[in-house]
């Protein structure tokens, strides 16, 4: 069966506007032009515009999408995939709900909060798609692993170390500090000896290419404002990526 793209939309809850982008940029170019000049579909069609909905949702650019989508060769694995992401979503979702109403019932109870408590649900699974695709799939299940065997405390202490770090690489970018100065060398380090804590990335394995993965982390932050927003922004990721490629550079790594 093959759908106009009116229908689609409809079908869809999207646009016409925004299937006719899509079909200029070559993202999701429309299987065939009817006699009446109307843009047509077919279902692989259809099921591509459902994964280009689905990778939109974890915030990936159109670019992105379209190398991710090129790169895949069987739509049922790929789809299959995205039913485990979805599912892991809902239940990383179900767990903040019940934190946030557990800190709700607390407060109106006049009772301590728990730290564990709050924060639980808050973690890396909102990454796991753009892991996998960048890495694999056994370096997301082995940080997932590590992650989840975590207690409570000790994932509150690693958020507090990620922020903290955060705070002081913008810290540093409002002050106007160098690459190359003391303070961000020392920033640099802590950002590399915290990328290589966790199993499954090339940095935490011996024989892995980290000077490789963390100048492409540098890139990301700057190309990816998701990313560069936990440094303040561009200015703030160009700084972190400029002093992580001095360090390596400096240490030979």
């Amino acid at each position: 069966m093959d759908w106009s793209i009116q229908e689609k939309a409809r079908l869809t809850g999207t646009t016409s506007r925004t299937l006719r982008h899509y079909d200029a940029i070559g993202l999701l170019p429309a299987t065939y032009i009817a006699a009446n000049g109307y843009r047509c579909y077919d279902e692989a069609a259809l099921m591509r515009l459902q994964r280009i909905m689905l990778f939109k949702e974890l915030g990936l650019p159109l670019a992105r999408i379209a190398e991710v989508l090129d790169r895949s060769e069987d739509p049922i694995a790929a789809l299959e995939q995205h039913v485990l992401s979805l599912g892991r979503e809902r239940e990383r979702i179900d767990r903040q709900i019940a934190a946030v109403t557990a800190t709700i019932t607390r407060l109106k109870a006049g009772e301590p909060l728990m730290a564990g408590e709050m924060f639980d649900g808050f973690d890396h699974r909102e990454h796991e798609q753009e892991v996998t695709e960048r890495w694999g799939a056994e370096a997301y299940r082995r940080s997932d692993e590590w992650w989840s065997a975590l207690s409570n405390e000790q994932k509150t202490g690693w958020k507090s170390r990620v922020e903290a770090l955060s705070r002081d690489w913008i810290a540093a970018a409002e002050a106007g500090a160098g690459p190359e100065s003391d303070r961000c060398q020392d920033l640099a380090r802590r950002h590399i000896e915290w990328l290589s804590a966790v199993p499954g990335t090339p940095a935490h394995d011996p024989k892995g290419d980290l000077a490789g993965y963390v100048r492409g982390l540098g890139r990301m932050y700057v190309d990816d404002p998701r990313f560069g927003a936990n440094y303040g922004g561009s200015a703030g990721a160009e700084l972190v990526r400029d002093s992580l490629d001095h360090y390596l550079e400096t240490h030979g790594l």
